[in-house]
């Protein structure tokens, strides 16, 4: 649930990387980085409070072979000034609508925290469509959707929500320097946190495509018996594996994220 540093728009990094191609005039994808000779496009779903920025450890050395498609949700970022819907299911839907013309290479979803939540009920909303459906669901760092919310902390004043989200380093300490951006940044998380805890799958359906779920093994909001619970969520291939880091594992340990990552999808 870390919330992203103050945005900025970030092009594609120098190297191997190709020249722009289709797909660059899509809003819903911010700061896309494309593999030369790409086999898999990654969606890439933020914590709550968090934008396609959050991802931005990650455009230095992405997986090899793998586009990585950043998404901006609305109301954060360079999309700031746009509505969130109300439901988690409503901005599911608003998600597919905008990235599903870029269903034309294989692709994977992957969600974080808050985007955990958020994948599982894009994979859902694309197999009730009927549409290509992804090659994989990867999710990290959050309950099952059938998992009830063990306490709601969206409704806490903006001191109770900084000390619990710094009580696992959820937030940058810089942002301390930027009260403007600070009160942003909580409002944000709050709105995200809100939608999460309102958010309770029922059954669950099953998805559509192999699931795979990351977490931190030393994560103290989810354990490794909660992450577990995403099998009820899997109708074939599943697969769970812990790595070093709390619920930030994946940006304080990201070379290690990354390398998961990359040997999943291969």
């Amino acid at each position: 649930m870390t919330a992203a540093a103050p945005p900025t728009r970030s092009g594609n990094p120098s190297g191997s990387r190709s020249a722009p191609a289709p797909h660059d005039d899509c809003p819903w994808i911010v700061g896309r980085v494309r593999a030369s000779r790409p086999r898999v496009r990654l969606f890439c779903l933020p914590q709550a409070g968090g934008s396609a920025a959050s991802f931005a450890p990650w455009r230095l050395t992405p997986p090899s072979g793998v586009e990585l498609a950043t998404v901006e949700l609305p109301g954060r970022g360079v999309r700031g000034t746009d509505p969130l819907p109300e439901t988690m299911e409503e901005l599911a839907d608003a998600v597919i609508d905008g990235i599903s013309d870029e269903f034309d290479l294989p692709y994977a979803i992957f969600g974080h925290s808050f985007g955990a939540l958020l994948g599982y009920e894009i994979a859902v909303g694309i197999a009730r469509r009927g549409l290509t459906p992804p090659r994989a669901l990867l999710v990290s760092a959050a309950r099952s959707p059938h998992t009830p919310v063990r306490r709601r902390v969206s409704d806490r004043d903006d001191a109770g929500l900084l000390a619990w989200l710094n009580s696992f380093g959820g937030i940058p300490s810089e942002l301390s320097r930027y009260p403007a951006y600070l009160r942003y940044a909580l409002r944000t998380v709050r709105r995200d946190l809100a939608l999460t805890e309102a958010y309770l799958a029922p059954g669950p359906e099953r998805v559509d495509c192999p699931l795979h779920v990351l977490g931190g093994a030393d994560d103290p909001l989810i354990s490794g018996a909660q992450l577990e619970r995403w099998r009820d969520c899997a109708a074939g291939e599943f697969s769970l594996r812990l790595l070093p880091g709390g619920h930030d594992y994946l940006f304080t340990g990201a070379p290690a994220a990354l390398d998961a990552l990359g040997t999943t999808l291969r």
